[in-house]
């Protein structure tokens, strides 16, 4: 018969905080800990994330990326980048904690060697003329305003072909999934035996082929789940953004927001991150919304401000062109710009989708 008495879950316990140090001492040594002591810190009530609002002035970063420039080569650096750090997270190389973002600045007659890795990244090109990404054998002149994607797992390297004397460097905001894939241990790199891959393909080929609202008839997909156009122009981006601003509903929260698509499948052109670009009317003042996605922005033209509120605290960022900021994990931001601008932004999106724990509160 078991004598053990029945465990009354109403009674106060007797226990004092000594004997519970001592319990939790002799767990430690099995490698256990107790839950009840960190449950509210791993279910909180509401997302809770250590990341900060971030704010990089460009005319301030820019003195810097060409003093880069001048102590170290491209080649040596393998990639000449100013990570842009979350100020909560300062030698985490990170912007979020699944996020990274940094500027890269290539100087003219450079080449940034060819190498590929599992991290999936996005160029978003700052400022500059006559430099070029190569991604699977071809290569997209890389002009302010353009997305371009470098696909896990591929070769690509950059140049700049212009002339020393006489061309300026190529600025472009990096951003990758680096931290996501750190969490997993699923990182992998490899260098390519020469420093600029082969040339095997037109430049446009992949527009042509995918990007003409046409898809091949046997289709496949080159770069797995990734989006077979590897460069979006700014040129037809911008032009549909202004024709919806001319004639299209305004959102009140977002103004006039685009997504950028993978045509094989109508999802976002990459597996762990969304691009968006979106045109703020002049005299917007927008409402104020959160998501659970963190988002990084870079201003592409234009001037405005951003207001983001977490537990009661505010910063207010003045953004110009160039100028780059982060919106953590459910913050409360609001987008307001007097004459008008427009706004790259990447997130994490389709992870927070594809797991179905996605959420945004448009607030009024």
């Amino acid at each position: 018969m078991d004598m053990t008495p029945p465990i009354d879950s109403g009674s106060a316990p007797t226990n004092s905080l000594a004997e519970r140090k001592d319990f939790y001492d002799a767990i430690a040594s099995y490698s256990m800990s107790p839950l009840w002591e960190v449950l509210h810190a791993l279910v909180p009530q509401s997302p809770s994330t250590p990341c900060q609002p971030g704010f990089w002035k460009y005319a301030d970063v820019y003195p810097y990326l060409m003093q880069a420039g001048q102590l170290i080569t491209a080649e040596e650096a393998v990639r000449r980048v100013l990570i842009l750090e979350n100020p909560a997270l300062r030698g985490q190389s990170c912007i979020t904690q699944s996020l990274y973002a940094g500027l890269q600045v290539i100087m003219p007659g450079e080449i940034a060697p060819s190498h590929r890795h599992t991290q999936s990244a996005l160029r978003f090109v700052v400022e500059g003329l006559g430099a070029y990404t190569a991604v699977d054998g071809e290569r997209t002149q890389m002009k302010p305003g353009d997305f371009i994607i470098t696909p896990s797992w591929t070769f690509h390297d950059h140049g700049h072909q212009g002339r020393v004397d006489v061309d300026k460097p190529v600025v472009w905001l990096d951003g990758l999934d680096i931290p996501m894939l750190k969490f997993f241990d699923a990182g992998f790199s490899e260098n390519h035996a020469e420093k600029s891959q082969p040339v095997t393909k037109p430049e446009g080929m992949t527009n042509y082929k995918y990007g003409a609202n046409m898809l091949p008839v046997r289709g496949d997909a080159p770069f797995g789940q990734t989006s077979p156009i590897f460069s979006y122009p700014y040129d037809r981006t911008r032009e549909a953004l202004h024709q919806l601003e001319g004639h299209a509903d305004m959102d009140a929260w977002d103004g006039i927001k685009l997504r950028y698509v993978n045509p094989l499948t109508g999802g976002s052109p990459m597996p762990t991150m969304a691009t968006f670009m979106q045109r703020l009317p002049a005299g917007f003042a927008g409402k104020p919304y959160r998501q659970t996605d963190g988002a990084v922005f870079s201003v592409v033209e234009g001037h405005g401000s951003v207001h983001i509120e977490r537990n009661g605290q505010t910063v207010r960022y003045a953004f110009g062109p160039k100028d780059h900021f982060v919106i953590p994990s459910w913050h409360t931001t609001q987008l307001h710009s007097q004459q008008g601008c427009v706004l790259f932004s990447f997130s994490d999106r389709p992870v927070h989708q594809a797991l179905g724990i996605h959420r945004e509160e448009r607030l009024s």
